[in-house]
């Protein structure tokens, strides 16, 4: 193992409002960076993603979805009263702070889509973040994001608020959903939402912003300019990022501020989507993009064509064709050909960091 200086080790256990904060002023000054939000699901894909961004100098975001939690803890386990899911959550929030320090870069841990009939998962990891607070000075998650946009206008906003009062005084940071992401994904099916859902209004994030600015500085908002969870057929996907530059121009007129870019955006259902259409979405204030789907396949392309080139090795213990006799261990051996699938994941991983320009940061 490298050693890890101690102003690595500092830096690498921060919470999530300094880096943050940090990335979005140099965003301030380049209209070209942002931060990726790699999902995660297992101690293999955290690696994937530790390695990826320590290859390429950068800060990484990990985040655990409420299914991802639950099969962290094991699909073995209930997941009545979101249990699985809180008891997975919190297990690899440990892991990855453990972890970390070993691959020497800042790490952001945070919580993926709540939608109402969750939030007994986020107020068990709330629960965990204020006992750890308690001991260390910070919360055990850098970030949490509730969604909330399936239900009323007003009570998301609302509700919203009273969970960034619970965050607040750990300085951590809640993303917010106003506006429908259409498409599928780990268990929210939206794929035959209106289509007008999928676009946020103006006015409603002038009240989001309204509402919780003075709570608390620490909060983003997914808003709908079209976006879609998962890969789709080309032109199937209308993404209309200029919507969120009519947002900011919205609130900062109201505001009377000088800040162009008054307002944290996160672009969610990205995967499948044009370089362009990322970096004009970045242009308009996205401070955070999501990259989930496009992961997950290149993982499973690692696997796929290792058993099929190997499978004249793995369909029995002893004999392949280099001889009857000969054993195949180290060929069916999980190590390895899990290997294949972090290798895989982990060079689309370092794609995406440098395309959004959030590679030698470091």
């Amino acid at each position: 193992m490298s050693s890890v200086s101690s102003s690595t080790l500092a830096s690498t256990s921060s919470p999530f409002p300094p880096l943050y904060v940090s990335t979005i002023q140099k965003q301030r000054k380049s209209s070209q960076l942002t931060q990726i939000s790699q999902n995660v699901t297992s101690s293999s894909t955290v690696v994937a993603a530790l390695e990826a961004a320590r290859d390429n100098k950068a800060p990484v975001i990990l985040q655990f979805s409420q299914g991802g939690a639950a099969y962290f803890a094991g699909k073995g386990v209930s997941n009545t009263d979101q249990a699985a899911s809180i008891a997975g959550s919190i297990a690899a929030a440990h892991y990855v702070r453990s972890l970390a320090p070993t691959y020497g870069i800042p790490v952001v841990l945070h919580t993926d889509h709540c939608a109402k009939k969750l939030l007994p998962w986020l107020d068990g990891m709330l629960d965990a973040d204020e006992a750890y607070f308690k001991e260390k000075g910070e919360p055990l998650f850098s970030s949490h994001m509730i969604d909330l946009s399936e239900e009323p206008v007003e009570w998301n906003i609302e509700t919203t608020a009273k969970y960034l009062k619970r965050a607040a005084p750990m300085k951590q940071w809640l993303e917010m959903e106003i506006g429908i992401t259409g498409g599928e994904e780990d268990g929210v099916n939206n794929e035959d939402v209106d289509n007008n859902s999928l676009y946020t209004q103006p006015e409603d994030i002038l009240n989001i912003y309204n509402t919780l600015s003075p709570i608390s500085p620490y909060f983003s908002i997914a808003a709908g300019f079209g976006n879609v969870h998962g890969v789709y057929k080309p032109g199937n996907v209308k993404l209309h990022p200029e919507l969120l530059g009519k947002h900011q121009a919205h609130v900062k007129e109201a505001l009377k501020s000088d800040n162009d870019k008054p307002v944290f955006f996160v672009f969610h259902g990205g995967s499948g989507s044009s370089k362009k259409e990322y970096l004009d979405a970045i242009g308009f204030g996205v401070v955070k993009v999501n990259v989930d789907t496009d992961m997950q396949f290149a993982y499973c392309s690692g696997i796929r064509d290792y058993m099929i080139n190997k499978r004249e090795y793995v369909n029995t213990t002893v004999g392949n064709p280099d001889g009857e006799d000969k054993p195949n261990k180290k060929y069916f051996d999980p190590r390895v050909w899990v290997r294949e699938g972090e290798k895989t994941m982990s060079k689309r991983v370092a794609e995406a960091l440098q395309d959004f320009n959030t590679a030698n940061q470091l």
